[in-house]
């Protein structure tokens, strides 16, 4: 059961059309596999897992996006055609060969992307199959049934929309995004596709799109666990005529892209394996934001922490444990911690006002904010994440089985 309520209310990008269908993937059944069209000229920048095991359509997708500016995206659920080796690659490569065989485009203009149990051979021939399908399914409107086609374990999609005005021009923003559990910030730890119908080159949607990922996906983690197959992409596809190397009209996007991509990225922790707690972690005070957050993930990600969550347990000392373990130089005798507006230590020590049932009274909440104050410099920084549940384990019990 995700927490909290659900927006799926979305404004159609002009120059993308979308559809999604069900080709046979997921042993569920159901929605799972995407085909995105753009404009011609539509521009596209990128980030991707950083995983060792990066998988054959993240391999397929950097070398096709320095080659072409993407035309398509397909995109499956049920198989993550990850740790697959070279014939992994090949199948990636064919999945593309074939939307262009249907779409009268070259193979490079298509990047594939691929989520679910890893370890196993695509179907491709199933996934083949559909793209005639997809292709004539294409629709402006098909923004909700593509966020659901590309879930795995969500229990909802993730959807969210921004429209406003650049002087006399209506810019609109649109993205969807999935993830659930494998979500701990190393690139942006899911897949997400956010289209704008502004125009910008390569280069700049690149920097827009790395700067508000780190402000955004970098910040979450419901398990600690990085994918094989995490990407996150950005296409504008220009239809509006705002053009984003004008600065006047870039002072107004950047708020717009970074708002609607903290929502998507909160939007996955909300909805994340088993959770039941939505939990805010902000260190202050700090030397620097690295400090901050190298702390505030130390408490985000330990399951001592996450399990009392869980249990609605004020444990306030294991907030103190997850501070210590950091590796953070910082000044014990300065550290104030506070559970809400509640303080639990201060200075170093018990907060001699506190009283247990104020915790408690904190912990029962579906929205949780913890706060460390170092006391120490003016710098700070925000994560977000869930509980450690009983369902997160027979979630993943179940998985492959």
């Amino acid at each position: 059961m995700a927490v909290g309520p659900v927006s799926l209310e979305f404004f159609p990008v002009p120059g993308v059309r979308l559809a999604a269908t069900a080709a046979g993937l997921k042993k569920s059944g159901g929605l799972d596999a995407v085909l995105f069209e753009f404009a011609p000229e539509s521009r596209t920048a990128g980030i991707f897992t950083r995983s060792l095991f990066a998988a054959a359509p993240v391999q397929v997708a950097r070398d096709h996006l320095q080659r072409a500016a993407p035309r398509y995206f397909l995109i499956n659920s049920g198989n993550a055609n990850a740790a697959t080796g070279q014939a992994g690659v090949m199948d990636a490569e064919t999945c593309c060969s074939a939307v262009s065989q249907q779409t009268g485009s070259s193979p490079d203009e298509t990047i594939p992307f691929s989520t679910g149990v890893i370890g196993e051979r695509l179907p491709v021939e199933r996934l083949t199959n559909a793209i005639s399908q997809l292709r004539d399914g294409l629709d402006e409107n098909n923004w909700l049934i593509a966020a659901t086609g590309i879930m795995t374990t969500d229990t909802r999609p993730k959807i969210a929309s921004r429209r406003f005005n650049v002087e006399d021009k209506t810019v609109t923003i649109t993205g969807i995004a999935k993830g659930a559990g494998m979500i701990a910030p190393n690139m942006a730890t899911m897949l997400a596709y956010v289209a704008t119908d502004a125009a910008a080159e390569a280069g700049l949607l690149q920097d827009l799109l790395t700067a508000a990922g780190e402000r955004s996906f970098n910040r979450i983690t419901v398990d600690s666990d990085t994918s094989t197959n995490d990407a996150c992409m950005l296409t504008a596809t220009g239809v509006s005529g705002v053009d984003l190397s004008d600065d006047a009209a870039l002072a107004v996007f950047v708020p717009e892209l970074d708002s609607l991509m903290l929502e998507l990225a909160q939007g996955l922790v909300r909805d994340g394996e088993g959770a039941t707690k939505f939990v805010t972690v902000t260190v202050e005070g700090g030397a620097s934001e690295s400090d901050c957050l190298g702390i505030a993930f130390s408490i985000a990600n330990s399951p001592l922490m996450k399990t009392a969550l869980f249990a609605s347990d004020a444990n306030w000392g294991r907030i103190v444990m997850a501070i210590g373990k950091a590796g953070v130089p910082a000044d014990p005798a300065r550290i104030d911690v506070y559970l809400g507006d509640v303080c639990l230590m201060k200075g170093g020590g018990k907060n001699p006002d506190y009283r247990e049932e104020q915790g408690a009274a904190v912990m029962t909440g579906e929205e949780i904010t913890i706060r460390v104050d170092l006391n120490s410099g003016t710098c700070s920084g925000t994560v977000w994440t869930s509980d450690l549940s009983h369902d997160y384990v027979t979630i993943n019990a179940d998985y492959r089985t």
